[in-house]
């Protein structure tokens, strides 16, 4: 397949996909969008030093029963990126891992995860999440002074 066809396909599912109200996620704008309902996003700081410390962002997932789309997605912008630290992305159902990611920073800010939610195979589909899931994003940020302890 041509790159700019892939392209302008992904984007399509992507735009597809943010429509479906199956999961769009936003950390950094304080709300999380699922199944037509607001979910506030907890968010804790832990310092590391008195430079750099630890953002801890807790938010709901749900992957809708009838969902017929592959791809689910976890972004956000940092405000403050310490370089050189990726986003580490854990998703728990039940208090039990199921996904562990991590992905890069860019230098805006700006970070990204895509993820299978399902498979399609031989027109068999394999769901791979399915259900009430709470995702936990670590982001390591130069500390601001109000939230040393």
């Amino acid at each position: 397949m041509d790159n700019q066809i892939f392209a302008t396909l992904f984007l399509s599912l992507i735009v597809i996909f943010s429509a479906s109200q199956f999961v769009f996620a936003h950390p950094h704008e304080g709300q999380v969008l699922v199944d037509q309902h607001t979910h506030q996003p907890q968010t804790e700081y832990i310092p590391l030093n008195g430079l750099i410390g630890i953002e801890k962002t807790s938010l709901i997932f749900h992957a809708e029963n009838d969902n017929s789309l592959p791809w689910a997605f976890v972004e956000g912008k940092i405000a403050n990126p310490v370089a050189g630290y990726p986003v580490i992305i854990q998703i728990h159902q039940n208090d039990d891992a199921v996904h562990f990611a991590q992905t890069e920073v860019d230098e805006d800010g700006h970070y990204e995860y895509k993820f299978r939610v399902l498979n399609v195979e031989d027109g068999k589909i394999n769901k791979i999440f399915d259900g009430d899931y709470n995702v936990v994003i670590f982001k390591v940020v130069y500390s601001d002074q109000g939230n040393l302890v």
